[in-house]
């Protein structure tokens, strides 16, 4: 069974208007979830406890995206570098 692993970050944006985080050194990783829900309710209330800073921002990363199975692997995964 593939396990569908979200990962939940944010931090302070350069403006609230794109995607560009201030300084990624800062990045603050909330944490790793085995299912959508749960990744779903720890941003909320990271987003909720931001809400009055409009340059902070969380995102969900569905981790599990990154991997496709079906693929053959990349030359140095074979190797297992």
């Amino acid at each position: 069974m593939t396990q569908r692993l979200h990962l939940v970050f944010g931090g302070e944006l350069v403006t609230p208007s794109k995607n560009v985080f201030r300084d990624t050194a800062n990045i603050h990783i909330v944490g790793m979830y085995p299912d959508y829900a749960s990744a779903y309710t720890a941003w909320k209330a990271e987003a909720q406890r931001t809400v009055d800073d409009a340059h902070m921002r969380y995102f969900i990363a569905h981790i599990h995206r990154l991997r496709d199975e079906e693929q053959p692997a990349s030359p140095t995964e074979e190797l297992g570098v």
